[in-house]
C-alpha cells in the first residue's frame, strides 16, 4: 500500500483516480483550496501555503491541479492564471518536500499533447519531438520543466501528456454530444483522445509498476475531427450532418482558444505499448464510446 498525495484531486480525472487507487488499496490525500473531508488538506497557493500534515510519511505526489484550459477565452490574464496554477502549484510542492527532506518514492505529473501544439500536420508525435512555440506548447513546456526540477532531488518523475479525457459524465464528450453532431473547421484536424479508465491506469503504473519517463497518454486509434463526429453521432444515436462549422465563426466566438478545436495533430502511443508494457482497455473509438453511453 501507498500513500498518495494528489492536487486536483476534486475535478474530472482526480475522482476517478482516486476511486481506483482507493479500489487498489491505497491511502490516498487530497490538498484543496477548501477542504471538507477527513483525507482532504489544505493549500493555497497564493499565499504559499501547504498544509504539511499531507505530506507525512507520503510516497507519491500525483500532480493534476490547473487551471482548465478551455473554460474561458484566453486573454493575457486567463493565459496568465493557466500557466501559473500550473507551475506555481508545483513550485509549491517542490518547496515543502525539499524543505522537509521527503523521500518520495515519485513525482507523477500531467501535461498534455498540447506540447506538440496546436497544428494540423500529417506528422506523428512522439516523446522525442521537441515542444512547439505557440501558447499550448509553452505552457506544457513550464509544466514539464516544473516536474523536472523534482529531478534534483533524486526522486523518480513520470510525465503523462494527455489528450482528450473521455468520461460519462462532464469533460470534453458531455459538451460534443450536440443534437445534431457536424464536424468543426476543416474536420481534418486529428483528436489525440483516451478513456478515463486507461488514463487513470497509466497513473497507477508509476505506483504499481515503477513506470518513470515522460509519455503520450493517448489511445492508438486516430481519428479526425470527421471520423470522430461520425463514430460519435452513430454510438450515441444522434444525426451527422456533414456541413462543417465555419472556422471563422469558433474564431469570433472563443478568439485564439479556437486553435484547439481547429488544429490537431497525431500522436503516438506506442512508447507506453512497448516501453511501458501497457495494453490499452479502449484502443478503439467505438468502444470506448459504447462504454460511455
Amino acid at each position: 500500500m501507498a500513500i498518495v498525495l494528489i492536487t486536483g484531486g476534486t475535478g474530472l480525472v482526480g475522482k476517478h483516480l482516486t476511486k481506483l487507487l482507493i479500489k487498489k488499496n491505497h491511502e490516498v490525500r487530497i490538498l484543496s483550496r477548501n477542504p471538507s473531508k477527513k483525507n482532504e488538506f489544505k493549500w493555497d497557493i497564493s499565499r504559499n501555503y501547504l498544509d504539511e500534515k499531507s505530506l507525512v510519511n507520503i510516497d507519491y505526489i500525483i500532480h493534476l491541479a490547473g487551471a482548465g484550459i478551455a473554460e474561458k477565452k484566453w486573454t493575457d490574464k486567463r493565459k496568465k492564471v493557466i500557466i501559473d496554477s500550473r507551475v506555481e502549484s508545483a513550485n509549491l510542492l517542490f518547496k515543502k518536500v525539499k524543505e522537509l527532506n521527503i523521500n518520495l518514492k515519485g513525482y507523477i505529473s500531467a501535461s498534455g499533447t498540447g506540447f506538440y501544439g496546436t497544428v494540423t500536420s500529417e506528422k506523428i508525435y512522439n516523446e522525442e519531438d521537441t515542444h512547439a512555440n505557440d501558447f499550448l506548447g509553452k505552457v506544457c513546456l513550464a509544466w514539464e520543466n516544473s516536474a523536472h526540477q523534482f529531478k534534483n532531488l533524486k526522486i523518480p518523475l513520470t510525465i503523462l501528456r494527455t489528450g482528450i479525457v473521455l468520461t460519462k459524465q462532464g469533460g470534453a464528450l458531455e459538451k460534443m454530444k450536440t443534437p445534431i453532431i457536424s464536424p468543426l473547421g476543416s474536420g481534418k484536424q486529428y483528436i489525440p483522445w483516451i478513456h478515463i479508465d486507461d488514463l487513470c491506469n497509466l497513473y497507477l503504473m508509476p505506483i504499481e509498476n515503477n513506470l518513470i519517463g515522460v509519455y503520450n497518454a493517448v489511445a492508438p486509434e486516430i481519428h479526425n475531427g470527421i471520423s470522430f463526429s461520425k463514430t460519435l453521432a452513430k454510438v450515441f444515436k444522434k444525426p451527422f450532418i456533414p456541413i462543417n462549422v465555419p472556422s471563422f465563426l469558433l474564431k469570433l466566438l472563443f478568439g485564439e482558444m479556437a486553435n484547439i478545436l481547429l488544429k490537431g495533430s497525431r500522436v503516438s502511443s506506442k512508447k507506453i505499448e512497448k516501453n511501458g508494457g501497457y495494453s490499452f482497455r479502449f484502443s478503439i473509438l467505438k468502444k470506448a464510446l459504447i462504454n460511455l453511453t
